[in-house]
């Protein structure tokens, strides 16, 4: 534990506007409480920022008293970066604002917002970008690490819609970067993770969205997969229909018979954001994948549907991910796929390719630190348990399937993917510009004060 002056916290507490919580406040376990209950982290302070000048003292103090800094912002990040022990946390969970300019399609969202924040405002108006798929995501992170949802086929990754950011460095700075200021800077935050600082504001590009969108569920039988999923990766489909596909057993969701809850299936999640009467066609094909056991497939509002998959991701449980960024689903993958879902540990756990591809594959590598351009699936183990007492069984089954997996992947990571014990896979995350990103830590945080993370490290 790293020693501070009682007259250097009463200094911090002056100058602050947020609240200093220390070990025995009434609120404090409560605040180092974060969604996945694998993680359990003990800092010896946590301050509640109410705005950049919070941030920026916060920085300070930390980097002027040695102590370990973690920043938390307003969803879950799987490795528990968020927290740090015997630290300070920054706790930006507070700064939720996000303000829509409806003309200029512009939204100005601080670090601590959900996407369910952002979507709120932005269909007020009609208006989305690509974010996540569970409303419960924080914007600040999702951001930071590339970002990718139902939207990305159509309009690209979140990186490739974020304008600008204010962002708070390793010497107290705050800095307002963008393709024409601190251009260096501002490619690597669009992937490279909270390795350079703390930001305080993103401006993203907003594009007219819904409020309705066609989409929702098919599911079938796990023993109609194979066909299925050899005939889901040869479809042609517009940029304006992504289908992710999900392995799992049966939730319990209305439209299913009772017979069928919690038997293996194979379930196609669909979103088209082109025009609703073309829905029902443009979905037409994923019907003819197989027989479905039930589907629900119509017109909602997009911000439903941003909040279908929430219940799957409630906060409490104990989580573990492996990840596979894939250019294709071989007929190996199925096979392997097929064995790991005939041997699942917990009712819990999953597997989905998540399909992107189109516009975000139209970026150069070279344009964001996000290099994973040549992605068409985002394949994620999602290993999900409530006993301590499984731990073992879980993150072996996990491990197991992404072994088997390995052979038919491109190498690469999305890091936001990435559990705590996987920084050996950082550059893997980055490929191609991970020196470039190596160089810039070095320009921006030298002495490694961002560290909590998937962490790039200086050279010196």
């Amino acid at each position: 534990m790293v020693n501070v002056s009682s007259s250097a916290i009463d200094d911090l507490k002056s100058t602050i506007r947020g609240q200093l919580l220390h070990p025995g406040d009434a609120s404090f376990d409560q605040a180092r409480s974060i969604w996945n209950a694998m993680i359990d982290r003990h800092p010896a302070m946590i301050l509640r920022c109410a705005g950049a000048a919070d941030v920026r003292r916060g920085v300070a103090f930390a980097r002027d008293n040695g102590l370990p800094l973690a920043i938390r912002g307003g969803g879950h990040n799987i490795g528990g970066s968020a927290l740090c022990d015997d630290g300070l946390v920054l706790d930006l969970s507070s700064m939720r604002s996000v303000r829509i300019d409806p003309a200029a399609k512009r939204a100005y969202v601080e670090p601590g917002a959900t996407l369910h924040d952002f979507d709120h405002e932005a269909q007020a108006f009609g208006l989305a970008t690509p974010l996540g798929i569970n409303s419960t995501t924080g914007v600040a992170g999702l951001t930071l690490g590339g970002g990718f949802g139902w939207l990305s086929r159509k309009y690209g990754m979140t990186i490739d819609n974020l304008l600008s950011a204010d962002i708070v460095t390793a010497d107290g700075e705050l800095l307002h970067v963008s393709a024409d200021a601190h251009e260096d800077l501002f490619w690597a935050i669009r992937g490279g993770g909270g390795n350079f600082g703390v930001v305080t504001q993103f401006e993203f590009q907003l594009h007219p969205v819904g409020p309705l969108v066609y989409g929702g569920l098919v599911v079938l039988p796990i023993e109609q997969a194979k066909d299925a999923l050899i005939k889901y990766r040869a479809d042609e489909r517009p940029d304006e229909l992504a289908v992710w596909a999900v392995a799992r057993l049966a939730p319990p969701l209305p439209f299913l018979p009772p017979e069928v809850h919690g038997k293996p299936v194979i379930v196609f999640a669909m979103c088209y954001c082109g025009p609703l009467e073309n829905g029902p066609s443009v979905v037409e094909p994923v019907r003819g994948y197989g027989t479905p056991l039930g589907e629900h497939l119509g017109p909602m509002p997009y911000v439903a549907w941003q909040q279908a998959f929430d219940p799957l991701l409630t906060p409490g449980a104990r989580n573990y991910w492996k990840s596979h960024n894939l250019a294709g689903i071989d007929d190996g993958m199925i096979d392997a796929l097929l064995q790991a879902i005939a041997n699942l540990p917990s009712p819990q756990c999953e597997i989905f390719f998540g399909q992107i591809g189109a516009q975000t594959q139209r970026v150069p590598v070279a344009a964001t630190a996000y290099s994973s351009r040549d992605t068409q699936y985002a394949m994620n183990v999602h290993g999900r348990w409530d006993d301590a007492g499984d731990d073992e069984r879980c993150i072996a089954w996990s491990r197991a399937f992404f072994d088997a997996a390995a052979p038919f992947a491109l190498g690469s990571v999305y890091v936001n993917f990435m559990t705590q014990e996987e920084g050996g896979r950082v550059a893997d995350a980055y490929g191609p510009n991970y020196e470039r990103l190596v160089a810039v830590k070095g320009r921006y945080d030298p002495h490694n004060l961002f560290r909590c993370n998937q962490n790039i490290r200086p050279a010196a």
